[in-house]
């Protein structure tokens, strides 16, 4: 049974209230693999799967705030043009890729060119929508303690 903890492979579709797919392990072909409880799921997809067992499916509805958080105008950056280079490139409508400072890279949207100002969203693209989840559980594991095998269930 999943709990908080487990190790769990999970196939997954995601659409949106318009029926939109917007993701899909099965187009893949491989589950997601994630340990449930410690932040690598959104919420509402971390708390569906809880007591869940391997074959079990489940259709769940997520509200925006258990997915990706509500969409925020906090998160708009304006920057003046002269401070990126090649700025008549920027594909507005369209997602770049910045590198950060520790090597990384950040995904942001161009969302405009206005006024000798750049408007960058650092919104996630899903935020502010509610999200739709055909699940099936997969498998189930314990996470060993160092030196310990894991056991499958």
């Amino acid at each position: 049974m999943v709990a908080k903890g487990k190790r769990v492979k999970a196939h997954y579709k995601g659409t949106l209230d318009d029926g939109t797919v917007f993701d899909s392990s099965y187009d893949r072909g491989e589950p997601i693999a994630f340990v449930v409880g410690v932040g690598q799921m959104i919420p509402g997809f971390d708390a569906a799967v809880l007591e869940m067992e391997v074959g079990d499916k489940r259709s769940i509805h997520i509200p925006a705030d258990q997915a990706y958080g509500e969409y925020s105008d906090d998160y708009i950056e304006v920057v003046p043009i002269e401070y990126i280079p090649n700025h008549e490139q920027l594909p507005v409508g369209q997602y770049i890729y910045f590198p950060t400072e520790n090597e990384g890279v950040m995904r942001v949207l161009v969302k405009k060119i206005e006024d000798g100002k750049v408007h960058f969203d650092h919104n996630h693209e899903l935020a502010g929508k509610a999200l739709n989840f055909d699940i099936e559980v997969v498998d189930v594991e314990d996470i060993p303690a160092p030196g310990v095998p894991a056991s499958s269930k």
